[in-house]
C-alpha cells in the first residue's frame, strides 16, 4: 500500500514536473484574465510564479485571490432613515444650504459631499471627541464607560489577547451581562487566531454574545490572510463610541519589552458621530452572526449626551464590499486640498502611485509635508518597503522622522490644522483595498490641532531622515528595499 503510494507521487512529481512550463502559463493566465486587478499586482504576481513556480502558486491561494469576493461580501445596505439623512444633506448642499459653523471650512464642502454621496457618511456636528494617545489612559477610559453601561456593549476589535488587559476587561463585560446589559462582542477569526474556542465559550456561558468574523477553514488554521477585518469599534448605549488604532493586548499598553512604549491615536466620541459607528458595527454583526439586529429599535434610540460638543465628524468606511474606495480617495482629497501643511503618521508608508504623486506634488509645490513611521520593524517586509518609499519623499523635499520612543502605530493624517482623519487605516494597498477599515473625519480646528500638537512633540522622540542620511544606508539596507518594494503590491 505505502509503495503504491509513493509511486503515485512520484509519477506526480516527474509530471509536475515535465509540464511545468505549461502549468506555469495556465495559472499565469488564471491571474491575468481572472481577477480584476491593477498591473502592478499582477506583474509582481507573475514575477511571483516565475521564480518559484508551484510554491508561488501556493501563496497565491493563501493571500492573493480573491474568492470572488462581489459574492462573498454582498452590499450591506439599510433603508429608512440614515438614507433619507444623506439625500437631505446632499440636496442642501448642491443648493448651497448646508451651513458651516466656521466659514474656513467651505473648502472641504467637496470632501464632505462626496463622503455623503460614495460612502453614506452623515455630517454630525454636535460631537465631544476625546483624544487618546496612549494605551493605559485609553483603557482606563474605556473600562469607565463599560461599567457605566446601562443598555447595551458593542465591541469590536481585530486582535484580542487573552492577557492581563483582555481579562481585566472581560471581567467587567461579565459583570455589565449579570446586570442584564447587552454585550456582543465581534472579532476578526485571523486576528484573534491566539484565543481558543474555550475563551468565547466561557463568555457565552455568561450570556455574552459573540460572532467570528470570516472564520478560518480548517479548525485554527487560517488560510486566508485577505479580506481581515481591521476595525477597532465600541459603542455603549448609543451615547459614546470608540475608534482608532489600539487592539486589545498587553503590547497596546506598552507591556511587550519587544516594542516598548506603544504610540497609538484613538479617539472617544460622544455625540450623532457615535449613531453612524453604531451602524457601522450592527452591518458587520449581521454579515458575521447572521442576523439583523436592525430591527432591534433600542439599539438605535437617541440618548442624552452628558457633554455638549461642536465638533463636525464623518464616520467613512470602506472595504471590500465598498463600490469605492472611501478612504483611500479621502487621503487623497485631502492631500490635494493642503494649502499650508501636512501631517502624517502611519506605521507602514506604502502608497498607490496617486497617493505618492499627491504627497510628492505638495512637497515640491511648498506645502510642508511631514511623514513619521516607526523605527523599529513589526513586520520586516513591509517595513523596508516603508522605508523605500520615505527615501523617495525625502528625495521630494518632505520631512520624514522616524519615531525612536517605542513603537509607533497611529493612523493620522491632518491638513493645515482644520480637518484630519484618523482611524483604523494604514497609508497601505492592504488598507485601500483588502482590509474593512474604519475612520473618523473631523472638521475642526480645536480638536486637530490638538492632533497636530502631539504630531509635533513626537518630533522631539524621533529622528530626521535627511537625503544625506538616507544616501548612506549600507547596501544590506538597500537590498531589503529593493527586494520588499517588488512584493509592495501584495503586502
Amino acid at each position: 500500500m505505502l509503495t503504491a503510494i509513493a509511486n503515485v507521487f512520484v509519477q506526480s512529481y516527474q509530471f509536475t514536473m515535465e509540464h511545468l512550463l505549461i502549468i506555469n502559463i495556465l495559472l499565469s493566465l488564471l491571474i491575468i484574465f481572472f481577477q480584476r486587478r491593477s498591473p502592478q499586482t499582477v506583474w509582481t504576481w507573475l514575477l511571483v510564479l516565475y521564480f518559484i513556480p508551484i510554491l508561488g502558486f501556493v501563496l497565491y491561494l493563501i493571500i492573493g485571490q480573491d474568492f470572488h469576493k462581489s459574492h462573498m461580501f454582498k452590499m450591506k445596505e439599510i433603508e429608512g432613515e440614515l438614507k433619507y439623512a444623506v439625500r437631505r444633506q446632499e440636496e442642501h448642499i448642491y443648493r448651497r444650504q448646508l451651513r458651516l459653523a466656521n466659514p474656513a471650512m467651505e473648502r472641504f464642502r467637496g470632501l464632505i459631499l462626496y463622503n455623503l454621496e460614495a460612502g453614506e457618511a452623515v455630517l454630525t456636528d454636535n460631537n465631544d471627541v476625546q483624544i487618546y494617545t496612549d494605551g493605559r489612559k485609553k483603557f482606563e477610559a474605556l473600562l469607565r464607560e463599560i461599567y457605566a453601561a446601562q443598555h447595551y456593549i458593542h465591541m469590536q476589535y481585530y486582535i484580542i489577547k487573552n492577557d492581563e488587559l483582555w481579562q481585566t476587561i472581560e471581567k467587567a463585560l461579565i459583570q455589565k451581562a449579570r446586570e442584564g446589559v447587552e454585550v456582543r462582542i465581534l472579532f476578526d477569526s485571523m486576528g484573534c487566531r491566539t484565543m481558543r474556542n474555550r475563551d468565547w465559550e466561557r463568555l457565552e456561558k455568561e450570556g455574552i454574545l459573540v460572532a467570528e468574523f470570516f472564520p478560518a477553514l480548517l479548525g485554527q488554521l487560517q488560510l486566508r490572510v485577505n479580506y481581515r477585518n481591521h476595525r477597532k469599534i465600541v459603542v455603549i448605549d448609543g451615547r459614546v463610541g470608540f475608534v482608532g488604532g489600539f487592539n486589545i493586548g498587553r503590547e497596546y499598553i506598552g507591556r511587550d519589552k519587544k516594542f516598548g512604549y506603544w504610540r497609538d491615536t484613538h479617539l472617544c466620541i460622544e455625540g450623532s458621530a457615535v449613531t453612524t459607528l453604531a451602524v457601522r458595527f450592527v452591518l458587520d454583526w449581521n454579515y458575521a452572526a447572521k442576523e439583523n439586529l436592525f430591527l432591534e429599535d433600542h439599539l438605535f434610540e437617541l440618548p442624552t449626551y452628558q457633554r455638549n460638543g461642536h465638533d463636525l465628524v464623518q464616520v467613512i468606511s470602506s472595504g471590500p464590499d465598498s463600490k469605492t474606495k472611501t478612504i483611500h480617495d479621502n487621503y487623497l482629497q485631502l492631500i490635494h486640498s493642503a494649502k499650508h501643511h501636512i501631517y502624517l503618521q502611519t506605521p507602514y508608508f506604502i502608497p498607490d502611485e496617486s497617493i505618492l504623486n499627491a504627497l510628492q506634488i505638495a512637497s515640491r509645490s511648498g506645502i510642508d509635508v511631514r511623514i513619521m513611521i516607526p523605527s523599529k520593524p513589526d513586520h520586516p517586509f513591509v517595513y523596508w518597503a516603508t522605508y523605500s518609499y520615505l527615501g523617495e519623499m525625502v528625495a521630494a523635499g518632505a520631512k520624514c522622522y522616524v519615531y525612536n520612543n517605542g513603537f509607533l502605530h497611529a493612523k493620522t493624517l491632518c491638513v493645515d490644522g482644520m480637518v484630519g482623519s484618523v482611524g483604523t487605516a494604514n497609508m497601505d494597498i492592504r488598507s485601500f483595498e483588502l482590509n474593512f477599515e474604519v475612520n473618523a473625519v473631523i472638521y475642526s480646528e480645536r480638536t486637530v490641532q490638538r492632533l497636530e500638537r502631539a504630531f509635533e512633540q513626537d518630533i522631539e522622540k524621533c529622528t530626521q531622515i535627511t537625503r544625506n542620511i538616507y544616501d548612506q544606508r549600507n547596501m544590506m539596507i538597500r537590498a531589503k528595499e529593493q527586494f520588499s518594494r517588488l512584493l509592495s503590491p501584495l503586502l
